[in-house]
C-alpha cells in the first residue's frame, strides 16, 4: 500500500470533507525550501499561505534549525509548573520589549486556541478576584460577528462564524454579539460602516456595565471570515469605548502577529494596548507549536495572595514552554531584528497593491482586501447584486485546485480566496503567487 492509499485508509484531516478527500488526487508534502514545497514525487508548489499562515521567512532557515538542534543538544523538554528554563526566560523578555506596551507578563501554551481560552480565564478571574471580588458580576464578554479564535469550547463561545460554531451552540456560553464592520456588506443607508459599527458596541456597553469582563476581538482583520479588515479609525475608536466603560480589552493576534499587517502587530497600526494579548503561529517562524498570552502587571497583580487564598492561575499544559519552541522563537525574532522583515513585508505589500487592481477587471471578483501581505479576493456570482456563490458550488475550492497547475497551493474561506506568502518572499515569486491565482480565477469563473 502506498503513502496516498494509506492517508485514506488511516488518516481524518481537519477542515476536510473527508468523503471527497476520498475520491481525490491528493498532494502528500515531503520536504520544503524557502516558499516552495516539494511532494513525494518531485513536484514543486508555492506555499501561498505560509503553511496556515505561521512561516515567516521560509522552510529550513539556517539559523533556525541550528537553534533547535542547539538545544536538543541540551533538553527536548522539561515541565514548566514548579521549573524553569533558559529559553522560556529569554524568549519572555524578547516579547516584552517588541509588544505593545504595559504588557509585561508572558504565559505560555501551545496553541492559539489554547492561548484565547487562558486569555478569557484570566479576564474572568481578575474580576472574581479584584478588590475582594468587588466586580464579580463581571462575567460576559462581548464578542464579534464573523469572529474566530479557535476551536476549543471557551474560544468557539466567542465565534461568530456559523459554519464553524453553530452546531456547537448548546455547549457554548452566552456573550454579547457586536458588529464587525464588514464594509463591503455593510447595507445600511446613510450611515458609515465603522461609526454604525461603535455605535452598536457603545450600546451593548452602557446596556451591561456591570455584566462585561472583556471586549474579545481579532484587531484590524478578521482571518478566517474572510479577511475582512476595519477601517482606519475604527481600532482606536473601540479602545476609546473599552476605557470609557473600564472594562478589559482582549486582542487576539494569532493571525496577525509577527508582521502579517506591515506592523509587528496589528495593534501597533493604531497604537492600541490591550490588557491581554494572544500570540501563536508565526512565533517560531512556521516550526513548532508554541503560543503565548501576555497581560499586564494590573491583571498579573489580581493572582497573587497568600497560598491559603486560592488566587493561583489553575492552568496549564504539559508542553507549556517547550525548551525546543522557545529556541526555535529566539532564534525567529533574533532574524527579525537582522534581516529587516517589515521593510519587506512593506516592498512586497506595495508590489501586491499595484498587481491585484487588475483583479478589478475579472466579472465575478467583488472586493481585493489588503493590509500587509495578508489578502483577501471575495468571489461573488453577481458583482452588480454581489450576490454570492452557493456553497455547493465549491468555487473557492475549484480556484485552489486550478492554482495547483500553476505549482501554487493556496486555500480559499468560502467564497475567498486568501493569499498570505511567507513575508521573506522575493518580488518574483509574488508576482507568480499573484498572477497564478488570477489566472485561476479567470479560468474557473468564466465557464
Amino acid at each position: 500500500m502506498n503513502l496516498i492509499d494509506k492517508d485514506k485508509k488511516y488518516v481524518w484531516h481537519p477542515f476536510t470533507q473527508m468523503k471527497d478527500w476520498m475520491e481525490e488526487d491528493i498532494i502528500v508534502v515531503d520536504r520544503a525550501e524557502g516558499v516552495w514545497l516539494y511532494d513525494i514525487d518531485g513536484n514543486k508548489y508555492m506555499d501561498g499561505v505560509s503553511s496556515l499562515w505561521v512561516n515567516v521567512f521560509g522552510h529550513r532557515k539556517k539559523e533556525i534549525d541550528d537553534a533547535i538542534l542547539r538545544q536538543l543538544e541540551k533538553m527536548a523538554h522539561s515541565t514548566f509548573l514548579g521549573l524553569s528554563h533558559p529559553a522560556a526566560i529569554e524568549l519572555a523578555e524578547k516579547l516584552v520589549r517588541i509588544i505593545p506596551s504595559g504588557l509585561e507578563k508572558v504565559f505560555y501554551s501551545d496553541n492559539g486556541s489554547s492561548a484565547m481560552e487562558i486569555a478569557l480565564k484570566m479576564a474572568y478571574q481578575y474580576w472574581q478576584q479584584k478588590e475582594g471580588g468587588r466586580f464579580a458580576s463581571r462575567k460576559k464578554f462581548i464578542k464579534f460577528t464573523g469572529a474566530y479564535h479557535g476551536d476549543t469550547i471557551g474560544s468557539v463561545s466567542l465565534g461568530g462564524m456559523d459554519l464553524f460554531h453553530k452546531i456547537y451552540k448548546p455547549l457554548l456560553f452566552d456573550s454579547f454579539t457586536a458588529p464587525y464592520p464588514y464594509s463591503y456588506r455593510f447595507n445600511k443607508s446613510g450611515c458609515d460602516c465603522a461609526q454604525y459599527c461603535l455605535s452598536e458596541l457603545e450600546s451593548i456597553l452602557k446596556s451591561n456595565p456591570d455584566e462585561i469582563a472583556a471586549v474579545v476581538i481579532e484587531p484590524e482583520v478578521q482571518g478566517a471570515d474572510g479577511m475582512i479588515m476595519t477601517p482606519p479609525g475604527y481600532m482606536a475608536g473601540l479602545q476609546k469605548l473599552v476605557r470609557e466603560y473600564g472594562t478589559l480589552l482582549i486582542c487576539d493576534e494569532v493571525a496577525t502577529g509577527f508582521g502579517r499587517t506591515g506592523e509587528m502587530f496589528a495593534c501597533d497600526i493604531e497604537g492600541i494596548t490591550p490588557d491581554i494579548m494572544t500570540v501563536a503561529k508565526s512565533v517560531t517562524g512556521g516550526y513548532l507549536p508554541l503560543a503565548a498570552t501576555l497581560t499586564t502587571e494590573e491583571v498579573f497583580s489580581a493572582f497573587l495572595g497568600d497560598y491559603a487564598e486560592k488566587k493561583t492561575f489553575f492552568h496549564g499544559h504539559t508542553y507549556t514552554a517547550n525548551p525546543l519552541a522557545c529556541a526555535a522563537a529566539i532564534a525567529n525574532l533574533d532574524i527579525y531584528e537582522n534581516e529587516n522583515l517589515l521593510d519587506n513585508v512593506k516592498e512586497r505589500s506595495k508590489e501586491a497593491s499595484t498587481i491585484l487592481k487588475k483583479f478589478n477587471q475579472l466579472e465575478h471578483v467583488g472586493d481585493i482586501r489588503q493590509k500587509g501581505l495578508m489578502i483577501g479576493i471575495e468571489l461573488v456570482k453577481d458583482k452588480n447584486t454581489k450576490e454570492d456563490y452557493s456553497w455547493e458550488d465549491k468555487t473557492g475550492i475549484k480556484v485552489i485546485k486550478e492554482a495547483r497547475k500553476h505549482q501554487v497551493i493556496i486555500r480559499p474561506l468560502g467564497n475567498v480566496i486568501v493569499l498570505m506568502p511567507p513575508m521573506c518572499i522575493s518580488s518574483e515569486e509574488l508576482n507568480h503567487l499573484i498572477e497564478a491565482t488570477y489566472e485561476s480565477i479567470l479560468k474557473v469563473t468564466q465557464n
